[in-house]
């Protein structure tokens, strides 16, 4: 198992404090707050293990309340809502410091049979057939500022192989739209919980960038300030995180400072497994003052 994935395990792998009560850890990353997707995963793994394996989860809503420390553990508390025949609900909280950084409420079923559809997966080029590995990174580093170079410099347990780059290597405006192909860097696994655990750190990757497409900037960009703000889940069918998976996104709105993220989860066969929701922050930063401007 590749280190960063083999360091994502242990993390989602949470310690148990009381009953309800769970303490997270974050890696040693050197980023400034803790990744959203991390928080995610670990509040849905707090509240997993309150509920029944039989009962996967369905689908998850967080807010994130204030930046995270990695400095320090994440405290999960676990209100338990509801035990019902068919459905079970959690409210999550994760505290730092004495304040609530992000909340969480999810919800369980039990495996039933149903009616059953879905939308089709885009049209798009395979995995192997777009840039990969050393390719890809020299692709964008070559051409890239040197917050996006020390990004996709950095260990990360999530493969990506976008089947377009020009978002990249350009400050055009773009339809606000990507396709990326993502996968764990390494087998997790078959447990369920742990399968979907994976699958919500990743869903928080990339979802920003895609509504600033249409505004010829990204979230590298110093003149952009950008956060998530609340992430919305829907898990259709089950999957497995170290297979590929097609991160189908769109974005239909932005406005007032904030932009609003699609996004689909396809498997490498076509099938739906996932949906997802994000609207960030992504307000214009404010000018910085030099002395020469004060005088």
């Amino acid at each position: 198992m590749n280190e960063s994935v083999r360091r994502l395990v242990e993390i989602l792998d949470l310690e148990r404090i009381e009953e309800n009560l769970y303490r997270g850890l974050s890696p040693d990353s050197g980023w400034q707050r803790i990744f959203g997707g991390q928080v995610i995963a670990q509040a849905l793994v707090a509240a997993q293990r309150t509920v029944p394996a039989d009962r996967p989860v369905h689908s998850l809503h967080g807010y994130f309340v204030r930046p995270g420390d990695p400095r320090v553990p994440v405290i999960y508390e676990v209100r338990r809502i509801r035990d019902g025949g068919s459905f079970t609900t959690r409210i999550v909280v994760g505290v730092q410091h004495g304040e609530a950084i992000f909340t969480l409420s999810a919800s369980f079923q039990r495996t039933e049979e149903g009616l059953d559809h879905q939308s089709a997966m885009p049209a798009v080029p395979g995995p192997d057939e777009v840039l990969s590995g050393e390719a890809l990174t020299a692709a964008i580093l070559d051409h890239a500022p040197e917050a996006i170079r020390r990004y996709w410099s950095r260990p990360r347990p999530i493969e990506f192989r976008p089947v377009s780059m020009e978002h990249y290597l350009t400050e055009e405006k773009l339809a606000p739209e990507q396709r990326i192909w993502v996968r764990a860097l390494g087998d997790v696994g078959e447990d369920p919980a742990l399968n979907a655990a994976v699958l919500a750190y990743l869903s928080d990757m990339t979802l920003l960038d895609t509504s600033l497409f249409a505004h010829g900037l990204s979230v590298f960009d110093e003149r952009i300030q950008a956060a998530s703000l609340d992430h919305a889940m829907w898990f259709h069918r089950p999957v497995r995180v170290s297979d590929w998976l097609l991160y189908a996104q769109d974005s239909p709105s932005s406005s007032g400072g904030r932009g609003l993220t699609r996004g689909a989860l396809y498997g490498r066969d076509g099938t739906l497994v996932a949906s997802v929701a994000q609207e960030g922050l992504i307000r214009r930063a404010r000018p910085r003052r030099d002395d020469a401007s004060t005088k």
